[in-house]
């Protein structure tokens, strides 16, 4: 989430310092302190950002690094008429408050002349500790200490703002808000965007790219979804109210001005006009799992499969491998995504088969990230992250399938059975533990 919009905002990581996952604390080269205030306005990962003036793996190094840093840089924030605090923050570790007194004290040598001021103060100067990853371990001394300038805070608050338990409308698998918010950071999305999901169910992902001001529109195969009508999702609940349909998620929390609209539709079959229609595909397509995968087929196909909704609506739809899925959307997205466009998509994975072969491309996408969430022990979804870098030609409609990636991933297909084999050897096992 963080490289995304950093380079959405011309901003990038530290030459001296690679992305660490053994660390919470990064050090990023952000051009300007407006740039860094407008990446805290979007990340939901991110809790804080600092102008650093020094750091070091001990407080002497620090110490010299704070003496080297520009006094020019530093005096404007430490004026006599003006008020300041210092916070000390610990990472996996606990300090009593004579030490943190003592940590502030050993900074005199900085040129404070303004007032102490606690509860409204102007600048807020942190010192930031790093004591590691294992609760376990703690050592005696920090791995790596930090002092700066505090310039603003993530919007972590959306997670809760936003939250699914709260919401309107809602499905069997309306997506969590915080991954919503990382989708569309993922994306890019901006104001004047205008982002799409071809699986759109309730349309919680439709949300999130709205609140960042972009235009939102979404297709969907099951009429009933689409339409707020039948069963309800939520507890306590058994049929859907008249007002609960996408369009109210929107209004709930003043977005409907985004909405653009919500069409019944088979994604597989596109029913938009040729050309680069889209600046973000952000979707979530179904596993299988709680939501079947199916498409429309013919009556020759699947004689006895046809479904009737509540206004009489019939179609009939055939078996929609999780393959065919992916590969449809790849295909889709390298046809209608803008230039520099970016498709965002769950990839549901079988662990122990898991290799990065079977990630699915497209010759006009460039894989831009590829992480995993765990669901299981053995299953997992990867959250991919895609940038359309080439025109698409006709020629392109099928090349995906000549370059032998299709096949690893059709393996895939099995993906609900090998989810619920895990789950019946779970419960299996859970009973013979029980029967000792």
């Amino acid at each position: 989430e963080i490289t995304s919009l950093l380079s959405l905002y011309d901003g990038q990581f530290s030459g001296e310092q690679e992305i660490r996952v053994d660390s919470p604390f990064w050090i990023l080269n952000i051009p300007s302190e407006e740039m860094a205030r407008g990446l805290m306005k979007r990340t939901v990962c991110a809790k804080s950002v600092f102008e650093l003036w020094g750091h070091g793996r001990s407080a002497g190094e620090l110490y010299a690094s704070l003496k080297s840093y520009p006094l020019e840089k530093m005096l404007p924030y430490l004026q006599s008429d003006s008020t300041y605090k210092v916070h000390i923050h610990t990472y996996n570790k606990t300090l009593t408050q004579p030490q943190k007194i003592k940590k502030i004290d050993a900074l005199e040598f900085l040129p404070f002349k303004g007032r102490v001021n606690l509860k409204n103060p102007e600048h807020i100067f942190w010192i930031l500790e790093d004591y590691g990853m294992d609760p376990n371990n703690v050592p005696e001394e920090p791995f790596h200490l930090y002092f700066g300038r505090w310039i603003a805070d993530g919007q972590r608050e959306l997670i809760e703002s936003y939250s699914v338990k709260k919401r309107h409308f809602i499905g069997n698998t309306s997506m969590d808000a915080c991954l919503s918010f990382i989708m569309a950071n993922h994306g890019r999305v901006k104001p004047n965007d205008v982002v799409y999901d071809p699986f759109v169910g309730t349309g919680g992902l439709l949300i999130s790219s709205a609140h960042f001001g972009a235009y939102v529109c979404g297709t969907d195969i099951d009429y009933n979804t689409i339409h707020g009508l039948g069963k309800a999702s939520r507890k306590n609940q058994k049929w859907r109210g008249p007002d609960e349909n996408i369009r109210a998620n929107l209004r709930q929390y003043g977005l409907e001005k985004y909405y653009l609209d919500a069409l019944v539709s088979d994604s597989s079959r596109p029913i938009w006009r040729k050309g680069m229609l889209f600046d973000a595909i952000i979707t979530d397509p179904p596993y299988g799992i709680r939501e079947a995968t199916r498409r429309m087929g013919s009556q020759k196909e699947t004689v006895k499969s046809a479904e009737r909704s509540t206004e009489n609506h019939i179609f009939v739809s055939s078996s929609y491998h999780l393959s065919d899925i992916f590969f449809d959307l790849l295909k889709f997205a390298a046809e209608y995504l803008v230039m520099g466009g970016r498709l965002v998509y769950w990839l549901p994975i079988y662990r122990p088969e898991y290799t990065e072969e079977i990630i699915p491309r497209h010759p006009c996408l460039k894989l831009i990230s590829n992480c995993e969430q765990m669901l299981s022990s053995h299953t997992s979804r990867r959250l991919i992250t895609m940038e359309k870098v080439e025109e698409f030609k006709d020629q392109d409609q099928n090349s995906y399938l000549l370059d032998g990636q299709y096949m690893p991933y059709r393996g895939h297909n099995s993906f609900r059975e090998k989810y619920f084999s895990g789950v019946t050897k779970r419960i299996a096992k859970e009973e013979k533990d029980n029967q000792k």
